[in-house]
C-alpha cells in the first residue's frame, strides 16, 4: 500500500466517524470516495467533513456516492476500504461480503469498530480479504485528537499491519498502538470502565457531585459524566454492553448499565447528540441543567460545594506541583477521598493489569489513555504517588497490583516511559 495517491473508500461516509474520517484521510492528500445509502446523505457527510477540517479545500480529493451505483466501481479503484458503520455485525458482515467480490486483492480492509470482533468480522470471507483485514480504531474527534489503535486478528499479514501503522503515523500523524482482538481493545476498555463506574456512583451521589469529586484535576480533560454526554449514552452502552458480556475480569460488575441509563436510552436520552432530551447535562437556552437522578427531573446546575482536598489539588495543579497534589490526593481523609482514590486507583490498576492480555505493553497503554482519551498516562499516576506508595494504595483498597509496578517497586526506577511528560493537559486546575 503506497502512501502517496491512496485512493481510499469510506464505507458508512454518514456516520459519527464516517464524516471526520474522511476529513482526515482528505486532509493527508488522500482521494477519498464517501459513500451512503444515497448521494444525498454523501453530500451531507462531504459539508461534515469540511466542517471536521475547518477546511472546505478537503472537498477537491473528496467524492461522493451511493452504494447502489458507486461502491462496486470505487472498491475496485481502492487501496484502502475503511468501514464506518454502525457498531452491528450483520450489517458489517453484509458490506464486507459485497467488497470482498468487487475488491483488488492488494486491498486493504479497515473497520472502525469501537471494540467488535476484528476475528468474527473476517470469518468466512476470502483468504485475500481476511490477510489485508484489520481494525483501525479511530478516536472521536478524530481530526483533534490522535490516538490510533490498529487491531490485527490471527490471520491479518503482518506486513499489512506494519504499512497501515507506518502510513498512520508518516501520513496522518497519529500516535499508534496496536492491541489485541479483545472486546473493546485497550481504550474503551479502560476509559468505559471508568466512565460507567462513575455512571453507577451518580446514583448515590449525584451527577454534579461526581463529575466535581472525579473532575480534570484528577487527570482527565473533560469531567466524567459530561464525557458521557459528548461520546452518546447509545455509544456508550453498546461499549460496556459488549464488555460485560463477553469478558470476565476482576472488574467485571463496572460495566453493568446503569438501569436509569436503559430507561434514558429508550426515551430518545443519548447525551449531547439529542438536545432537547440531553443525557447528565441539558443546555436550556444559555443555563445548564443537570438530571437529579432520583427526581427523574432536569434541575438548575448548581456548583457543588467545595471539599478541602479537591480544591488544594487543584490549586497545586494550577501552578505546576502535581506530585504534591497527588500527596493531598493520598492523604485526604473521609467518604469522598476514599471515593475519588477508590475510581482513580482503579483506572490505574485496570489499565497496568490489561498489559498482557489486550495491550503488549505498559507504555502502549499509556500511549492510548494519553491520546486517546486526553487522561493521564496510568504509570505517570504511580510515579506521582511513588511506586511503593501506589502499591500500599492498591491492597488497601482490594484492588490489583499490576505486575509492572511490582516490578518497578523492586528495580526502584520510575514507571513512565514515554518521555516529556505534558503534566498540564490532563491534570487540570
Amino acid at each position: 500500500m503506497a502512501h502517496n495517491n491512496l485512493k481510499v473508500v469510506i464505507i458508512g461516509a454518514n456516520g459519527t466517524m464516517g464524516a471526520p474520517s474522511g476529513a482526515v484521510f482528505a486532509g493527508a492528500g488522500f482521494h477519498v470516495a464517501m459513500l451512503a445509502r444515497d448521494r444525498e446523505k454523501a453530500e451531507a457527510a462531504l459539508k461534515g467533513a469540511q466542517s471536521a477540517a475547518r477546511a472546505e479545500a478537503v472537498a477537491d480529493r473528496i467524492r461522493c456516492g451511493s452504494y447502489e451505483k458507486d461502491l462496486e466501481h470505487c472498491v475496485a479503484e481502492a487501496d484502502l476500504v475503511f468501514e464506518s458503520l454502525a457498531e452491528d455485525l450483520p450489517l458489517k458482515r453484509t458490506f464486507f461480503d459485497k467488497i470482498d467480490k468487487c475488491r483488488r486483492p492488494d486491498c486493504v480492509i479497515a473497520t472502525g469498530s469501537s471494540g467488535l470482533s476484528i476475528a468474527e468480522m473476517a470469518r468466512g470471507r476470502s483468504e485475500s480479504f481476511r490477510k489485508n483485514f484489520l481494525g483501525v480504531h479511530l478516536f472521536n474527534p478524530p481530526t483533534v485528537i490522535v490516538g490510533t489503535e490498529v487491531i490485527p486478528h490471527p490471520e491479518t499479514d503482518p506486513g499489512v499491519t506494519k504499512r497501515v501503522c507506518d502510513m498512520l503515523v508518516a501520513k496522518l500523524g497519529r500516535k499508534v498502538i496496536v492491541t489485541r482482538d479483545r472486546p473493546a481493545f485497550v481504550g474503551n476498555r479502560v476509559g468505559f470502565k471508568v466512565l460507567n463506574e462513575t455512571a453507577q456512583l451518580a446514583e448515590e451521589h449525584g451527577v454534579a457531585y461526581i463529575d466535581y469529586l472525579v473532575g480534570p484535576h484528577t487527570g482527565r480533560a473533560m469531567a466524567p459524566l459530561a464525557t458521557v454526554d459528548l461520546v452518546g449514552w447509545d455509544v456508550h452502552k453498546a461499549i460496556v454492553d459488549n464488555v460485560y458480556t463477553n469478558t470476565e475480569d476482576e472488574a467485571r460488575s463496572a460495566f453493568r448499565l446503569p438501569a436509569f441509563m436503559e430507561r434514558g436510552i429508550k426515551e430518545g436520552k443519548l447525551g449531547d447528540k439529542t438536545p432537547e432530551s440531553g443525557g447528565f447535562y441539558r443546555k436550556n437556552g444559555k443555563d445548564v441543567e443537570v438530571f437529579d437522578l432520583k427526581a427523574g427531573a432536569y434541575k438548575p446546575l448548581e456548583k457543588p460545594k467545595p471539599v478541602d482536598f479537591v480544591e488544594k489539588m487543584k490549586q497545586f495543579n494550577r501552578v505546576g506541583r502535581y506530585a504534591e497534589a497527588f500527596g493531598v490526593f493520598a492523604q485526604a481523609r473521609g467518604a469522598e477521598a476514599d471515593l475519588v482514590r477508590r475510581v482513580i486507583l482503579g483506572y490505574v490498576s485496570y489499565a497496568l493489569n490489561r498489559v498482557g492480555e489486550v495491550a503488549e505493553s505498559a507504555p502502549d497503554a499509556d500511549t492510548i489513555m494519553s491520546y486517546g482519551f486526553n487522561w493521564a498516562p496510568p504509570t505517570s499516576i504511580v510515579d506521582l504517588l511513588g511506586v511503593k506508595n501506589a502499591i500500599e494504595m492498591f491492597k488497601r483498597y482490594e484492588l490489583l497490583v499490576p505486575p509492572v509496578v511490582e516490578k518497578a517497586a523492586s528495580n526502584g526506577g520510575k514507571l513512565y516511559k514515554g518521555g516529556m511528560l505534558d503534566y498540564g493537559r490532563t491534570f487540570v486546575g
